[in-house]
């Protein structure tokens, strides 16, 4: 009888174990840097100078560099896995680079502002028509529903958990407060 109760200790020590490992927790890996790189790319796309070949941060295509860049093809692939693109997000540029020419004239104005939430508010519409106001809510609500559309997409293009969509944006609000005019 002795002999059944130490075997029924020793498994109920070894249940609980198992059951004291199986209860930690699980940190959700969210890569803030590489995110941080696309928002860079998309919010020059957008806002950038045309006139741009090179970002100064492409340093593949530059003189002297493609022998480097043979050498170390480890650092080439970590480079274009944070390029994020598909026909979505290059229609969404598209969009939100032709739209932003109409809103800049507003955001020197002071009548949008970019907010921390990676959105566009509308702060006045002081001094204009009918139309005009009409006009400017509709560029706003355009821009923030492409903005909704681009942050998911990137989200799921990154392979980042849904739940962390509030961080792409918040790290695109910033890049988008950074280039704001």
């Amino acid at each position: 009888m002795r002999y059944f109760q130490k075997k029924n200790m020793y498994l109920t020590a070894v249940a609980a174990v198992f059951f004291i490992l199986g209860c930690v927790t699980v940190n959700i890996y969210f890569p803030a840097e590489k995110v941080e790189s696309v928002a860079d790319q998309i919010v020059n796309d957008v806002r950038g100078d045309e006139g741009e070949d090179l970002p100064d941060n492409d340093q593949s295509m530059r003189p002297g560099k493609s022998f480097i860049a043979f050498l170390s093809s480890t650092a080439w692939a970590e480079e274009k896995a944070v390029s994020v693109s598909n026909p979505t997000i290059r229609a969404l540029k598209a969009d939100m680079k032709s739209r932003f020419q109409k809103l800049k004239p507003h955001y020197q104005k002071g009548r949008i502002q970019e907010k921390d939430d990676g959105f566009l508010s509308l702060e006045s519409t002081k001094g204009l028509g009918l139309k005009a106001k009409r006009d400017l809510k509709n560029l706003v609500a355009a821009e923030n529903k492409d903005r909704e559309r681009l942050y998911t997409e990137v989200t799921q293009a990154m392979k980042i958990e849904p739940s962390q969509r509030s961080k792409v944006a918040a790290i695109f609000a910033e890049k988008w407060q950074q280039s704001a005019p």
